[in-house]
């Protein structure tokens, strides 16, 4: 069997210097390497005629050189070379640019086949900067060329041709990872065979063949991890079967306001799950605003009823406050006490609390990451809610649950994912959805504008500001470099403060602040003590600002639709009519498509479906989000089928054979325990 961990800096045409610039790609060894596969592909295998080629294609014909290679200097560092080649339907200029070593390599009276970008005007046609062969030759041309994500100083060629060599090297060699009734009864491509035709398929068609293999294959191993997590979590586990007689009802009928039937569902789940001997494991959708933290609180006081405590997990600080304010109001006359632990406070009084904690004097702790310390001990932990659960990781979760005996668990999330991925992605969780906002709620008014329209949006401002309204302005995270954020935020505040709206109370917030700073200024916020405050994506999770109307979006292009979706639901949680406007960069066709479907929903589930479809799963999810690798090769939105029925394939196997031990399902642990190892037990 080929050595599939073998450092890439000894595959042949790699070397130190290359090696690292494959770092970059994230491809250390043999397998990282074969498993980089393209993300597009060039069909450079049937030539045109050169009357045939359209203005702005990039196409493959096949030539004769009518006249040599000659080089123009155009200033001291450019020069141009240009070459006229013929076929039985007209000629054709080739063009290059800083390529002197091309003078001499086209013999007139030879054929070559030559690939470019057309350009056409009137009778002239123009090829620009093209890669060739001689005719007899594939080396560039003649077939299927594969695309990869790539760095500025690795070009394709050279990047095709270690991949190349890599593939020599394995030689048909790679052990099989799917069982051989499995490749047998869904008549799928062996291992060795997907690989090479995904990188350098014969036809569009073995390409197909080799993705449904690799595709299948990912999706199942992912699926099996899944449902051996969820196995896991309540295999040999019984759960705190919570008091009947604690009645969610007694809460819920002193609230000043009605629930929606879709939080009245959601909690009959979760009071099933809590009277059951099993452990609730349960996510928690809800759109931005479609009442979450109701929902955990009521669930709260039915595990303090039951002599329990509860944790409700926050990831930041003012979030906690916030979240320590509605309970103790709404649980005012219920004899509940809660308390809230954050870093910042005094020594003294985190002695205190940690005291009263394990002493079983606090019903309900609030607090952020403090939570998950050492030294906070629960007499009884008996349930566990984390809010906006995408922001901790699998192991923070688990090391506060671990505080408890077999706790029931509620996590939280106001980023909605379609339906069926969420059923699909979060096997190893119950999911309950609120899907619908409650009646007060107005709709935010969406507009989507160009940057010429500044002054307008600035008297809109303006205006609503002097009527005693706030607004937020959000600058864009710029490639995940806070620096530069705090720097645009920063330069852009001060522009607002001195010259734009230097009659109103302007303020910013970025990521590299303190806590306390950042803490300091949206307390201020909610105060009403400051009129615009100027943002990075740091308030995405923050305070309800009721007076706060306006969100202001620059660059909302650089955003995903999810994202803004959620920055929109800063705003609008007052009894003013509230608005957003994203001010925007570019004409594609995908930007207009993204201003589209923000203008016109206000449904997180309808944006999360079209942000999936627009920008793939990797960018959608990311990895901190769901926990799960990123995909190499399978697509969420375009496979969704396939995801369906290997859901089915999986349960089925799973049910067979629940730790895969079984001869014929040897191969599928090993390829289980190689990605999923870390996190299950199988």
């Amino acid at each position: 069997m080929a050595d599939l961990t073998k450092n890439i800096q000894y595959v042949k045409g790699v070397g130190e210097a290359r090696a690292k610039l494959l770092n970059r790609l994230g491809i250390f060894d043999l397998n990282d390497l074969i498993t980089y596969y393209p993300r597009t592909y060039e069909d450079r295998s049937i030539p045109k005629k050169i009357e045939e080629l359209v203005d702005g294609e990039e196409a493959l014909i096949e030539v004769m050189p009518v006249t040599r290679v000659s080089e123009v200097r155009i200033r001291r560092n450019m020069t141009i070379l240009k070459m006229n080649a013929r076929d039985d339907t007209g000629i054709c200029q080739m063009t290059w640019f800083n390529q002197s070593y091309l003078k001499g390599m086209f013999k007139p009276g030879e054929y070559y086949k030559f690939y470019g970008k057309v350009s056409k005007k009137g009778n002239r046609v123009e090829m620009s900067s093209p890669v060739y062969d001689k005719a007899d030759e594939t080396k560039n041309t003649g077939r299927i060329i594969p695309v990869y994500p790539s760095t500025y100083k690795l070009s394709q060629t050279m990047l095709r041709k270690i991949i190349e060599n890599g593939l020599h090297e394995i030689d048909g060699k790679i052990e099989e990872s799917l069982p051989e009734y499995l490749v047998d009864e869904y008549k799928l491509l062996d291992l060795n065979t997907a690989i090479n035709q995904i990188h350098f398929p014969d036809s569009f068609d073995d390409f197909e063949l080799a993705r449904k293999r690799l595709v299948f294959e990912e999706l199942l191993s992912m699926q099996i991890a899944l449902l051996a997590l969820k196995n896991q979590y309540s295999k040999e586990r019984r759960g705190i079967v919570f008091n009947k007689d604690a009645k969610m009802s007694d809460v819920i009928n002193k609230l000043p306001f009605s629930l929606t039937k879709a939080q009245l569902r959601v909690l009959e789940e979760i009071d099933n799950d809590m009277e059951s001997e099993k452990p609730m494991n349960r996510l928690l959708q809800g759109d931005v605003g479609s009442g979450k933290t109701v929902v955990a609180l009521i669930a709260a006081y039915k595990c303090v009823k039951s002599g329990y405590q509860s944790a409700i997990m926050a990831p930041t600080a003012i979030l906690a406050v916030q979240h320590l304010e509605s309970f103790t109001e709404i649980l005012k006359d219920a004899g509940i006490r809660c308390e809230l632990l954050i870093s910042g406070i005094t020594k003294k009084k985190k002695e205190d609390i940690l005291r009263r904690l394990e002493a079983g004097e606090i019903d309900i702790l609030i607090g952020t990451h403090a939570l998950l310390e050492e030294n906070v001990v629960f007499h009884n932990l008996g349930l566990v809610v984390t809010d906006e659960q995408h922001r901790f990781g699998v192991r923070q979760r688990s090391i506060i649950t671990e505080k408890g005996n077999n706790p029931d668990v509620l996590v939280m999330t106001a980023t909605p994912i379609p339906r069926t991925l969420a059923l699909i992605l979060y096997g190893d969780l119950d999911i309950s959805i609120i899907d619908e906002l409650p009646p007060n709620r107005k709709k935010i008014e969406t507009y989507a504008v160009t940057k010429g329209m500044d002054e307008r949006v600035n008297n809109f401002l303006k205006q609503q500001i002097d009527q005693g309204r706030q607004a937020y302005i959000v600058c864009p995270l710029v490639e995940e470099n806070e620096e530069i954020n705090a720097k645009s935020v920063m330069e852009l505040a001060e522009h607002y403060k001195n010259k734009v709206f230097k009659d109103y109370r302007v303020e910013y917030l970025h990521g590299k602040m303190k806590a306390k700073e950042k803490d300091a200024i949206m307390e201020s916020f909610k105060n009403g003590d400051i009129d615009i405050l100027i943002s990075t994506t740091v308030i995405e999770v923050g305070v309800n600002v009721p007076n706060s109307n306006i969100m202001v979006v620059e660059n909302a292009e650089r955003f995903g639709l999810a994202q803004l979706h959620q920055l929109r639901g800063r705003v609008g949680r007052g009894e003013y009519q509230s608005y957003c406007i994203l001010k925007y960069n570019g004409n594609s066709q995908v930007i207009r498509e993204r201003m589209k479907v923000m203008t016109s929903t206000n449904d997180g589930f309808v944006i999360s479906e079209k942000d999936l479809e627009l920008r793939g799963t990797g960018e959608f999810f990311g990895t901190k989000q769901h926990g799960l690798p990123e995909f190499k090769i399978a697509n969420l939105f375009e496979d969704i089928g396939t995801l369906k029925s290997v859901q089915a394939i999986a349960i089925k196997i799973i049910n067979d054979d629940p730790k895969l031990e079984k001869e014929k399902n040897k191969s599928l642990k090993k390829v289980v325990d190689e990605k999923f190892g870390n996190r299950i037990e199988i």
